[in-house]
């Protein structure tokens, strides 16, 4: 069968390369527009399309998805998609377009944990367990039937850069084992349980700061939450320190090890 990629981070383009590697090869890649990055603002691909482009895969990059998007997919006549952290939300419209319906790997255990950041909220909980699901795609956001999940603990010193690497492997793996039983009939969709649903959105830098005289589990959670995307922070002496390493001691205290002051390199950090 046929089907659309959509997805635009390093984790859609390691769950592609995965399908890649399986021989599940789509007929269209879709992800997002080139972004400015970096110091210079230099206009950059995302990931995903740098490795459609390597492996010669027809790529697409629309800024909205219009009617003439609608029309370039519906000619592909694909019989499902696929959706990793693509980043734009579906119109049923575009849904409808797919026979065999839209497959969303979602990091979390559904119901728990919809939306954009559910690998925070589980740290941020201090959750003894995480995982990732597949679930068909609905117009309302992760609250399709799910199709296969698995969990995975979550050690005490966990951070998310920890963490997010075996996620991705996880779910890309799980992916695989997955589409062709069942779109064979072998896997049988089951509701998610609505009334038990939590929510992750989206975080903001704000959300990274620190306040030191806080309990050291309340700091050592965002820590691990947000050490590989927004980032952890404080501010001492009006300045602003930018946390890289720390950890919980045995007393339960928050100890960070080294910091970038503003405006300077990364060094340790010493309490005076």
């Amino acid at each position: 069968m046929k089907f659309v990629f959509f997805g635009t981070p390093n984790v859609a383009s390691e769950t592609l390369a995965h399908l890649l590697k399986n021989n599940l090869i789509p007929s269209l890649v879709v992800t997002n527009p080139d972004r400015p990055r970096g110091r210079g603002q230099q206009l950059s691909s995302s990931p995903v399309k740098e490795l459609a482009l390597a492996h010669h895969l027809p790529v697409i990059t629309p800024d909205r998805l219009d009617e003439e998007f609608l029309a370039t997919v519906k000619a592909v006549d694909a019989d499902y998609a696929v959706v990793v952290a693509y980043g734009k939300i579906f119109s049923e419209e575009l849904i409808n377009l797919f026979p065999k319906g839209v497959v969303n790997v979602h990091y979390s255990l559904l119901p728990k944990y919809r939306g954009a950041a559910p690998l925070e909220a589980a740290l941020l909980n201090d959750d003894e367990e995480t995982g990732v699901t597949l679930q068909k795609m609905t117009k309302e956001l992760d609250a399709g039937d799910i199709i296969a999940a698995i969990s995975m603990p979550i050690k005490s010193d966990d951070t998310a850069l920890s963490l997010r690497p075996q996620m991705i492997t996880l779910g890309a793996e799980l992916l695989v084992s997955s589409l062709l039983r069942y779109f064979g009939g072998e896997l049988e969709t089951y509701p998610q349980d609505h009334t038990s649903a939590t929510f992750a959105p989206k975080r903001s830098k704000a959300d990274g700061e620190l306040d030191l005289s806080l309990s050291g589990q309340e700091n050592w959670r965002k820590f691990r939450a947000f050490n590989d995307s927004i980032g952890t922070y404080f501010f001492k002496d009006g300045k602003r320190y930018k946390v890289t390493s720390a950890h919980l001691n045995e007393n339960g205290q928050f100890i960070i090890e080294r910091v970038i002051p503003e405006g300077k390199n990364e060094m340790e950090y010493k309490v005076n």
